[in-house]
């Protein structure tokens, strides 16, 4: 592996949290780590990504993050991304850290490509990036989209870093004071967040859309359903709005309660108690 500096905007740079490691390289300077101008995740966004936790004991959840960056990877034709690199890429990055909770990024490209959408020549780009991050707000507002989700296309359930759809819809929730957008699929059923997994508590009952409805697997959401009992419906917005209690996951925001959906406002009691069953069970165990 190769640590690069360079001048002195290294220095700054050094000065703060973000570190970055491209295809064996890390670099003390963030900005000076590039990718190649044609790769084709910059050119048609060909290219798959995760984003995890990172506790004050380490990385959450890395194995399954890096399994869903190799599903995810097969369903667009790119070739399987090497685990032990990534894992010494993240150990890279975060190395000498001096910050407690932080998030991991891995970009993964299919490298050098045509410009336009026929298959890149390769070989694949892998960027893994960290940075220290603070804590989530217990609770959230969020916001209907006023564009569906496609629960049959081709990026259906894949993590991918064609992201202009998410980057608009959050942008309209942010608009109406929301952290979070929430897609309606064609179907006419609820299908997620554009980062986030979306629950419903009804009475005892807690319930998340199915995957056939298109959402992304969320780590966070499966780990929710494996540890507080969940069971999977599809529901339309009407229905789902009926429920007693609403909130969200993913891997930088836990289990968030929702207190506001649109204009009808929501208790949160049960989702601060699957918050810290959550917490609980995650600060126990890095790799569940």
């Amino acid at each position: 592996m190769t640590t690069t500096s360079a001048g002195p905007s290294a220095t700054a740079a050094a000065s703060g949290d973000l570190r970055i490691w491209v295809n064996g390289t890390l670099y003390d300077d963030p900005a000076a780590a590039t990718i190649g101008a044609a790769d084709h995740g910059l050119v048609v966004g060909d290219g798959v990504f995760e984003t995890l936790k990172v506790l004050p004991d380490g990385p959450f959840t890395v194995g399954r993050h890096l399994d869903r960056l190799t599903r995810s990877a097969r369903l667009l034709a790119l070739p399987d991304p090497d685990h032990d690199q990534a894992r010494e890429a993240i150990d890279a990055v975060l190395a000498d850290r001096t910050y407690g909770l932080g998030k991991i990024r891995i970009t993964y490209t299919g490298g050098r490509g045509p410009l336009g959408s026929q298959a890149p020549f390769g070989p694949p780009t892998l960027v893994v990036a960290a940075d220290s991050v603070e804590p989530m707000e217990p609770t959230t507002a969020i916001v209907t989209a006023p564009w569906t989700r496609n629960e049959r296309g081709a990026l259906a359930g894949v993590k991918s870093i064609s992201y202009a759809e998410n980057v608009r819809a959050l942008a309209f929730a942010a608009e109406r004071g929301g952290t979070e957008a929430i897609l309606i699929n064609n179907a006419g059923h609820v299908c997620e967040g554009t980062g986030s997994n979306i629950f419903f508590v009804f009475g005892d009952d807690l319930v998340t859309p199915t995957l056939e409805a298109g959402p992304l697997a969320g780590i966070t959401r499966s780990l929710v359903i494996e540890w507080c009992g969940v069971r999977e419906a599809d529901l339309t917005e009407a229905e789902a709005r009926a429920a007693d209690e609403v909130f969200i996951t993913s891997s930088l925001r836990d289990v968030q309660g929702v207190h506001r959906w649109d204009d009808q406002e929501y208790p949160t009691t049960r989702s601060a108690e699957l918050a810290q069953i959550f917490a609980e069970r995650s600060a126990a165990d890095l790799e569940p």
